[in-house]
């Protein structure tokens, strides 16, 4: 099946640009992605759009950010990361350079502390209109289940990433939490059984991602794993569903 058979609206993947700040987390510094690397690894797709990550080795910096999105155009929005004592006039011009949502990145740092992650959901919401992101091993949101529920909108990457927390990840979404369909090289389970498993308890809420450059993953992101998701879903309506139509509506992408 030819990879242009679905749009796409890629919900995960990162920039990364040296002429900006970086930051070595655990040591760890990534080679340069710049925007047009991704333009080149993604000419075989129907791309219409995305959302650029922050990661935890980009800190606070929104400079490189601000930069990407004006590059790659208005299709694309951010995901950043900020301190608790951002003011509001920066969210509000963080939203009018094209970001979207807030991410706390408990497995690795490089963000905010999870433990203001009600009070700053609320305050990005009721500002901007914005969500909030999770990186996190999904065996810890138990113990976040009660808050998550509770906020206005949020999503968690990479599939949970193991199998101990998958049947918390199904309950969070069921009640409307989002996940990403990405990192399926990150994983320590099934992918096809986790994907149906969740397009059937909300078929809303999955949003694939390519997590180009795969940072630090076990195994790299290949074309393999966008083919996947229709083998597995086997529905036209539901692939277009979780590669362009769930993230479009949630991202609120201008079209």
């Amino acid at each position: 099946m030819p990879l242009t058979d679905f749009p796409l609206f890629d919900s995960h993947f990162h920039i990364i640009d040296s002429r900006f700040p970086l930051v070595p987390n655990q040591g760890y510094l990534p080679d340069d992605l710049t925007c047009a690397d991704y333009r080149a690894a993604m000419a075989n797709y129907e791309l219409r759009g995305g959302a650029v990550v922050s990661g935890s080795f980009q800190a606070f910096d929104q400079a490189y950010l601000l930069d990407a999105l004006l590059v790659l155009g208005p299709q694309f929005v951010g995901v950043t990361n900020l301190p608790s004592t951002v003011s509001d006039q920066e969210i509000i011009d963080l939203d009018h350079g094209g970001v979207r949502a807030v991410r706390f990145n408990i497995k690795r740092g490089g963000s905010e502390d999870v433990r203001h992650i009600e009070t700053m959901a609320r305050r990005v919401q009721e500002l901007a209109g914005w969500h909030v992101e999770l990186y996190v091993d999904s065996k810890e949101l138990g113990g976040l289940f009660d808050t998550l529920v509770s906020l206005p909108s949020c999503s968690i990457d990479h599939l949970g990433l193991s199998r101990e927390g998958l049947p918390t990840l199904l309950k969070l979404a069921e009640k409307g939490v989002r996940v990403k369909a990405t990192g399926f090289g990150r994983v320590d389970f099934d992918v096809p059984t986790a994907l149906k498993e969740l397009y059937n308890a909300n078929p809303d809420c999955l949003m694939f991602g390519t997590d180009l450059p795969s940072t630090r993953a076990p195994r790299p992101y290949r074309d393999e794993d966008f083919l996947l998701v229709v083998e597995t879903l086997g529905d036209d309506d539901a692939a277009r569903k979780v590669f362009y139509d769930n993230a479009v509506t949630y991202y609120r992408v201008r079209l």
